[in-house]
This record gives structure tokens, sequence and C-alpha cells, in this order.
């Protein structure tokens, strides 16, 4: 170890959405925070921070709301007041609808770039964060009294002590790698083709989750009418639909899709992404803790992914907070986290792994059984309030930020 190596309370591996989001839950707090990426923080090659857009669950207000943010957010952000699910060429469908059960939307769609810049901002406000970036991690060393991180930055290596290491760095995790914390992935043998959809019609703030024989297809609304795609296709196939100019991509995604928002006008810049289920064996050491993508990675069917990260950091950010008198990065506490997050995150995993499964296979009796479920649920009211809590983040023991309170 260097010599007076500097020495934090908290070095969170990894400046993305999630890794932003504990940090800015933990500003003003009296705590020494780093935060280390490996791109210049607002560039355009900060992969968090493409042209794609998420959807915020309501529960995700609710953190920001907790977080002092909401103000911010809500300004960049379209809100969701209906979902309409359907199954192409068949009967099965599904209604929610926020005025019905009672809330102000269902969820907010926000464009990464600009959740991104508003991120920066909000990092720089605070006295307690440092930026660390571009800077690379090339090893951590764990004992029982602190952590050791070696990153290089400027070409120059540097060593840096810390009380608790997060990997927040993504399904790649290199804090899961270099810790040897071992995880499973199942390929989906998928691609989420990503673009920007100019509909006919006004959207009206509905949000669409379409199941086609081609893989599933959302079309969430945006601001200024357009509507963020994520259109589910075959690897083997989306070569051809990348290769597609833009009248031939509008008049395939419309076949798919149908005439609900009117004739498709225009599409934007079109990207793919590999799809997989990706899970960490474990979630917590003695001074490291793995949180959204670095400890699960889910298909983008019904919109997860952040939302299940975004969780993980409000029940980390409280554990961190009730124990910082105290050593944060101690087993004891960070059981406490585990604890808290395992029953949700299994929850969601299994349900949006079993609806990709359910919803790309073909067999007629499957069809015909997922079909009835969906109708299900949209006449039983029971079982669709129960679906709702738990995807819009409102289920089980809640977090204080989760409730839409201030960590102190």
């Amino acid at each position: 170890m260097e010599k007076n190596a500097p020495h934090y309370d908290l070095l969170i591996i990894g400046g993305g959405m999630v890794g932003a989001s504990l940090a800015c839950a933990l500003g003003n707090q009296p705590l020494r925070i780093g935060v280390i990426e490996a791109v210049p923080f607002r560039s355009s090659s900060q992969p968090s921070y493409d042209d794609r857009s998420i959807a915020l669950a309501y529960g995700a207000r609710k953190i920001f709301e907790g977080m002092g943010l909401w103000p911010q957010v809500k300004a960049i952000a379209t809100p969701i007041n209906k979902i309409h699910v359907s199954d192409r060429g068949h009967f099965g469908a599904m209604r929610m609808d926020a005025a019905h059960q009672g809330y102000p939307a269902l969820g907010y769609v926000v464009e990464n770039r600009d959740l991104g810049q508003l991120f920066a901002k909000q990092l720089a406000s605070f006295s307690n964060i440092e930026l660390i970036c571009p800077a690379q991690l090339k090893n951590l060393t764990i004992t029982a009294d602190d952590a050791t991180v070696v990153i290089e930055r400027d070409g120059e290596v540097e060593t840096l002590t810390t009380r608790l290491i997060v990997g927040a760095d993504g399904g790649r995790s290199a804090v899961r790698q270099l810790s040897g914390i071992s995880h499973t992935s199942d390929d989906y043998h998928q691609n989420a083709v990503i673009a920007n959809i100019t509909p006919g019609r006004d959207h009206q703030h509905v949000a669409y989750e379409r199941f086609t024989d081609s893989g599933p297809l959302a079309l969430l609304p945006m601001s200024d009418g357009r509507c963020s795609l994520v259109w589910t296709v075959d690897r083997d196939k989306v070569d051809d639909v990348m290769a597609w100019d833009d009248e031939t991509f509008l008049a395939r995604l419309q076949e798919r899709f149908g005439m609900r928002l009117g004739l498709l006008q225009k599409t934007g810049k079109r990207n793919a992404y590999p799809l997989a289920l990706v899970r960490a064996d474990e979630h917590i050491r003695p001074r490291l803790a793995l949180i959204g993508n670095a400890a699960h990675v889910l298909h983008p069917i019904a919109g997860q992914g952040f939302n299940l990260g975004i969780r993980d950091v409000a029940a980390l950010a409280q554990v961190i907070v009730e124990a910082k008198d105290n050593d944060i990065g101690a087993l004891s506490v960070l059981n406490q986290y585990d604890q808290w997050r395992k029953h949700d995150q299994a929850c969601v995993t299994n349900l949006t792994d079993g609806l990709v499964r359910i919803f790309s296979n073909q067999i007629a009796p499957l069809v015909i059984g997922r079909n009835s479920s969906l109708l299900a649920m949209d006449l039983i009211p029971p079982v669709k309030r129960a679906l709702m809590r738990q995807t819009m983040g409102l289920a089980g023991k809640l977090p204080r930020l989760a409730r839409g309170i201030p960590l102190q």
C-alpha cells in the first residue's frame, strides 16, 4: 500500500445511473465519497447516458422525492398514465390506468442523456463527493480493517483506501471479477433494437407492451410526441433489421405493432444490444457490495432494470447512514442490505425471465394459457393490483427513500 494513500469512507466504482444515484443519495452526509468512472463524466461515450430512454417506475419517483431530486427529474420526464399489454394475433390484453388506481402516473420516461446531465450537476454540488474520472480500476484488496483500490488515471497508477467498495460498474463488472465473485449468465439469443419513433397519432401518455412472434416490443411515450422503441429480435435476424432502410424498418414495425398510434412517421438512429440474464452469486462480502447491473442484469421487458437498481440504492443508502458512526463495511452491516433486497430481486428477476420465456413460445396450449392469464389479470382487480405494486416498486418493506422520506 502507498504511504499516505487517500482514504475514503466509500468508493463507488461506476458513475452510471445507479452509481450516481447512490452518490447523490449520500450527498452531504458526513462521509468522504469517491466515484470512480472509466470515462469523463457527461461524455458521449458514457454507456449509461447514450440515446436510450428508461421508464422510471412510480417507486423510483418516490426515491427521487426522498433524495430531493424529483422536481429536477420531473422537468425532464414524460408521465405514463396508462399501460396497454397485448399479444399480437390473440385475444389476451391487459390495461392499467393510473387514475383508476389513485396514482398521478404509473411511471415516467426519461432520456438517459438528460438524466446524466442532471446527475453530473448534482454531484458537483456536494462537497463530500469527489469524481475520480476518467480512471480505470486495476485491482482491489480487502483486509479486516479496510479495502485498497488500485486505479490508473492519466497514465499514473494510484492507490486509494476505503471502508467500503460498492460495485456499480454494470453487467461486466470489474469489481465482481477482481473480487472473484462468480455469476450465472443465461443468453436469451436476442438483441434489443432501440430507436425513437414519431407516430401519426398522439400517444396520450400511453405505454404499449406488445408480444409478437418475433419478440416483445415496447413503445413508451416521450416528449415532443415521440415514442421510445425497444424491439426484441432474434440474434440471427438483428443484422437484417439494422440494415433495413428507415422506410422498411417502419413498415415492418407497423406490421408487428398495429395501428393504435396511426401510421408511424419517422425513426431516429437505431442501436442494438445483446440480451442476457446475469446474476451474481454473491452480492456482498466484507467491505464490498454490488448494486444494479453488477448484481443483476435483466431483460428489458417490463422496464424493470434501472428500477430494481435504484431500489438497491435506497436500501444500501439507509443501511450505510444508520451505521455511519460504526463500520459501514462490516459484514454485519452489509448483511442487512443483502437480506433486505433478496425477495424483491428474486421476484422481479423471475417475473421478467418468465415473461420472456412464456411469450417467446408459440406452442398452442401455452399461447391459450398466457392469453387467459392476461385476461384474468385485467378482470380480477386484486391480481392486477398485486402485479402493479410489484412492478411499480411499492411491494414489501420499503426503505425511507422509497417512501419519499429523506434519509435523515
